[in-house]
């Protein structure tokens, strides 16, 4: 069983997704769940890889923190303002990650 950032289980889904934001066409690995090239996401799981979120709205990145070898991104839905936090991957844009790590990390509740 795979572990997610918050410790919770999570269902590995290996998919591929063309970007809702800058249309990237995005070759998932199983724990792919945003763009690598803009890290924008979709909110599509209550819990990681599950599918079961009803709400569909688009996750913005807003902030990111460095942490071992990579980030913590914090997503935020422009639907409904849930909040969201995953690990980077060495694929996506440093640019935007080192941009988003000036913003303020927003306090998460598990």
């Amino acid at each position: 069983m795979d572990i997610d950032i918050r410790g919770m289980p999570f269902t590995r889904k290996k998919e591929n997704f063309k970007c809702l934001h800058c249309g990237k066409i995005v070759q998932g690995d199983g724990y792919t769940n945003h763009c690598p090239e803009c890290l924008w996401g979709c909110h599509v799981d209550i819990t990681p890889g599950d599918r079961q979120e009803k709400c569909h709205g688009v996750m913005e990145p807003i902030s990111a923190k460095p942490e071992r070898d990579g980030f913590i991104v914090a997503h935020q839905c422009a639907i409904c303002g849930a909040i969201r936090i995953n690990r980077s991957t060495p694929f996506d844009n440093s640019d935007i990650l080192i941009l988003l790590s000036t913003y303020p990390f927003p306090e998460v509740n598990s």
